[in-house]
């Protein structure tokens, strides 16, 4: 259902407050410049920090904006299932293809618990969704055979895998084979998710090279692996340097420094340190998005 590279899209600010006009402007250029879907309201798009009013605010904008152009596929999770189902429910009510649903982080539940979670939220929508692992920022991890388990339900359509482990995205899809579809949660683990079955990335380095991101992925489905390696490669600096402080920090101060947007970012998350900074700068010339 889902192939490609997915920008998991910064919310930009504004004196504070959701900036529209600059949010509809990125996601233009990221449709002109080729990405192959987009995800409003993840980890990257600020959703620990954004009000109920907002997050919908940002998701219906999105679909509007994209105009069933490229599949969209909307943030709703939450530690809480009544929560995480209201947000599913808002998604498919304004257009949406589907919803990315964190494992519950905090109250850290049993495979059981996240069994039923999952499944209590498909059963209840009918909709299209795709869990998210991402241990280090949930301290939770979504095993394999409970995707296994997952795979069997019709509208759980595909993961977002962050573990950074290929052991662990390797054992999902030994187990789960055509049933559900692997997108890779870490830009550095495309290309390799790519070679064993893997459908795509769901990516924060797209917010800024989506033409590339979208390329590696389609020169590897068009059997180019060589082009497909260069643009790894190529890319290699920039997946870490979108680290050197916590997601989304590095990436929107990098569209900050491309003029795309005011590079707001609210609190606890604070602006990068200088040497942070003008390490992330070396990396935006050397990848040739910015110049000295």
């Amino acid at each position: 259902m889902f192939k490609g590279a997915f920008s998991a899209l910064v919310t930009p600010f504004k004196n504070g407050e959701f900036d529209e006009e600059s949010y509809r402007n990125l996601i233009e250029w990221q449709i002109e410049q080729g990405i192959n879907g987009l995800v409003p309201v993840g980890t990257t798009g600020e959703s620990a920090t954004l009000s109920h009013e907002e997050h919908r605010q940002v998701v219906k904008t999105c679909v509007e904006a994209v105009k069933k152009r490229v599949p969209v596929i909307a943030g709703a999770g939450s530690n809480c299932t009544k929560e995480s189902l209201e947000l599913v429910e808002f998604a498919k009510e304004v257009g949406a293809d589907a919803a990315l649903l964190v494992t519950p982080y905090y109250n850290k539940p049993t495979q059981e618990g996240l069994y039923q979670h999952y499944k209590t939220i498909a059963e209840k929508t009918g909709f299209p969704l795709v869990p998210y692992n991402v241990p280090g920022r949930t301290s939770v991890n979504l095993l394999p055979k409970t995707v296994a388990r997952l795979a069997e339900i019709k509208n759980i359509v595909a993961i977002k895998e962050a573990s950074g482990s290929l052991k662990q995205i390797s054992e999902i899809i030994s187990l789960c084979g055509d049933k559900i579809t692997v997108l890779s949660g870490d830009d550095f683990t495309c290309l390799p998710t790519l070679s064993i079955g893997g459908q795509g990335v769901i990516s924060v380095a797209s917010n800024i090279t989506p033409k590339e991101m979208a390329s590696l992925c389609g020169s590897f489905f068009e059997g180019n692996l060589k082009k497909a390696q260069e643009l790894h490669f190529k890319l290699f600096p920039l997946f870490q340097a979108l680290f050197l402080e916590t997601n989304p920090i590095p990436v929107k101060t990098a569209l900050g420094l491309m003029g795309m947007i005011k590079p707001e970012i609210r609190l606890p998350l604070c602006e990068m340190s200088e040497a942070n900074l003008a390490k992330l700068k070396q990396v935006l010339v050397q990848v040739g998005i910015i110049k000295e």
